[in-house]
């Protein structure tokens, strides 16, 4: 159940930034505005995309999952220092504390890992396979 468990989660954590991802690809010029309104170099984009969307699809599929998740705490957290950082702004103020509640979610699956319903528990199973045979 625990694998199960750790998918589902993974799947919760994914869709935010994937489709989050797609979006930014669609809207390339109005993001990049967004970046430039915030203080932000237009040409982070990529970046930011590579993170969402990258990110985002080696949570759900489970790969790499230690290192994607680290990295998307870090996200998390800048993102929500850089965009949400307006308190006096209630509803700034709940994208921040969402921020950092995702952010919390991804420390854990950093720490925890992806679970045996992921491509990182193939890829280790594996390489045990091969260790047998050579």
């Amino acid at each position: 159940m625990q694998n199960f468990t750790l998918l589902i989660g993974r799947l919760g954590l994914s869709l935010i930034f994937i489709l989050s991802g797609i979006g930014k690809l669609t809207a390339y010029g109005a993001t990049a505005k967004l970046l430039v309104a915030h203080g932000l170099p237009p040409g982070l984009l990529p970046l930011v995309i590579f993170a969402e969307l990258g990110g985002g699809l080696a949570i759900l599929c489970g790969l790499l999952t230690r290192w994607a998740a680290a990295g998307l705490f870090i996200y998390c957290i800048l993102t929500a220092v850089i965009f949400h950082g307006h308190f006096a702004d209630h509803e700034q103020w709940i994208n921040f504390m969402k921020n950092l509640a995702i952010a919390g979610g991804f420390l854990v699956l950093a720490v925890h890992g992806a679970g045996g319903l992921s491509l990182d528990a193939w890829l280790r199973r594996r390489k045990q396979r091969q260790k047998i045979f050579f």
